[in-house]
């Protein structure tokens, strides 16, 4: 029979689960377009808009170019793995129900827990980009919130040129921040309210069209493309100005690991890896691909190609145009817009961010709670989290809780961290995805596979070498807060989920 701790989901049970419910008996409408879009749409958000400054600022300087190659270099070979399994394994649950196909009840309960947490901390880094730019965006109309509700407890804000700006967002001296009126932020509220909100939305229901969908993706790369438009031609015309900015590409390593030189560039690269999080709901519509195996990996493969480029170039203009060392605030590109003296770039980025982080919130929060529900439904979580509610047929106790969670989160701990803790939480992910691929090709030689990762067992191989790499990048505290989680996650296991399991008990 085998250690109960490794019992598999069979593929059989899986695709009759798939079959069974209403839910995914989805029409096969996407066609590659579809999907390079639903991709681009999932991808670009906070990453672009909000950590690029952090990561130049604090590890890289302008060389979070090479970040950007690095991390997309690392996610081209887990976009391949994730493409067999998304034609294999056409359901819901994404690395999670991959592990649990392949690898054991116990790595799917980790990969599970694991993405709960990659989702919250998601949500709740996104929420404090969203507060940023909000703060930006109202200014530009001349509203002006109150600072103390604006960011997280302890950072300062200062009265600069008729604008509430982030104390870390200005070259002052001492003396001149001084001589102007500051605050200091007690609690973002901004990003408690917004969390808040969305959960509301999901607990009422939200029919996400594809219409709706493609017209945020066009309301996010208009706001990328007149970033773009309008800082090239100001990098080009001050060309002095940005060759001070990039005098030092790299700037020298500060005696650490991860303060700039290369380690820093291979942190930066675990950092941004953020803004690549997403393609892999492309994944999740390999039932509604209307050719799996021709056009899963042209959308995963294509909006990892197009965002990668996107990111290159607008990581580029952000150093060119600010100097890195002002760029560790939640609205980076709104500085840099702003900078240019185009007002109404700075109006069209700062409204299409919000737009952007807004959804971005939106479906982090809900593959969350689609998280929640498969494996409360496996009854390897507590049987609330999967009650569904009686008039809006959505799992609103895990939906409240959660977002109650992340609102608390997303208001109190800085930015940087929150994007570190999702980094690492989803390399995992990355790293179980490839993994199963490999092992299942041992296993299993005999399954159809509609699309079939090249190069086995190079490929899996170099997705877990470079995850791993990407993680080993990322800071002691990220990974001590990393190794708690997976511990609490443990005690809920052997004390609650071994008892319920369902595979478990049908082996008995």
């Amino acid at each position: 029979m085998g250690n109960p701790l490794f019992a598999t989901k069979s593929l059989e049970t899986l695709m009759k689960e798939a079959g069974d419910t209403g839910e995914h008996s989805l029409k096969r409408a996407l066609g590659p377009v579809n999907l390079v879009t639903l991709g681009i749409g999932a991808i670009i958000g906070a990453g672009i808009f909000v950590l690029t400054g952090a990561a130049a600022a604090l590890y890289a300087g302008p060389a979070i170019m090479l970040s950007y190659v690095l991390a997309g270099f690392g996610c081209v070979f887990a976009g391949l793995c994730y493409a067999e399994f998304a034609s294999l394994i056409p359901v819901a649950g994404s690395a999670y129900t991959y592990g649990y196909a392949t690898l054991g009840e116990i790595i799917a309960w980790i990969i599970g827990w694991d993405l709960i947490l990659e989702y919250a901390f998601g949500a709740a880094t996104v929420a404090s980009g969203w507060s940023s730019t909000l703060v930006a965006f109202l200014q530009d109309y001349g509203i002006s919130l109150p600072p103390q509700i604006c960011d997280v407890p302890g950072a300062k804000w200062v009265l600069y040129d008729g604008r509430w700006t982030p104390l870390t967002a200005l070259s002052l001296s001492p003396g001149q921040a001084a001589g102007l009126p500051q605050a200091t932020a007690t609690f973002n509220l901004i990003a408690f309210l917004a969390i808040l909100g969305v959960t509301t939305i999901l607990i009422i229901g939200i029919k996400e069209s594809a219409n709706f969908n493609t017209a945020i993706v066009f309301v996010k790369l208009t706001a990328v493309l007149t970033f773009i438009a309008v800082a090239l031609p100001f990098v080009l015309k001050h060309s002095d100005m940005a060759h001070a900015n990039w005098k030092v590409f790299l700037p020298p390593n500060m005696g650490t690991f991860g303060a700039y030189g290369w380690s820093g560039v291979l942190r930066g690269a675990g950092v941004v890896f953020f803004a690549y999080i997403g393609f892999d709901a492309v994944s999740t519509a390999a039932q509604e691909a209307r050719n799996p195996q021709k056009d899963m990996p042209v959308g995963i493969l294509g909006s990892l190609v197009v965002c990668t480029i996107l990111y290159i170039i607008v990581s580029g203009l952000l150093t060119a145009t600010v100097h890195y060392s002002r760029l560790n605030i939640g609205a980076p590109v709104s500085l840099a817009i702003r900078e240019t003296g185009v007002k109404w770039g700075s109006y069209v980025v700062n409204a299409g961010a919000l737009a952007g982080l807004s959804t971005v919130m939106l479906v982090m929060l809900l593959g969350q709670s689609r998280v929640f529900y498969s494996m409360a439904h496996d009854g390897l979580l507590w049987k609330w989290a999967g009650d569904i509610h009686p008039r809006f047929r959505t799992p609103w106790k895990s939906t409240a809780i959660v977002g109650l969670c992340v609102a608390v989160v997303g208001s109190l701990v800085p930015i940087g961290s929150l994007g570190q803790m999702v980094s690492i939480g989803t390399l995992l992910a990355f790293v179980i995805v490839c993994a199963s691929v490999w092992i299942l090709r041992v296993r299993r030689p005999d399954l159809e596979r509609p699309f079939r990762t090249p190069l086995v067992p190079f490929v899996p191989i170099m997705g877990i070498v470079v995850s791993l790499g990407l993680m080993a990048g990322l800071n002691g505290v990220t990974w001590i807060r990393l190794i708690v989680w997976l511990a609490i996650g443990m005690v809920i296991y052997f004390t609650y989920s071994v008892k319920h399991s369902k595979v478990r008990n049908s082996l008995k």
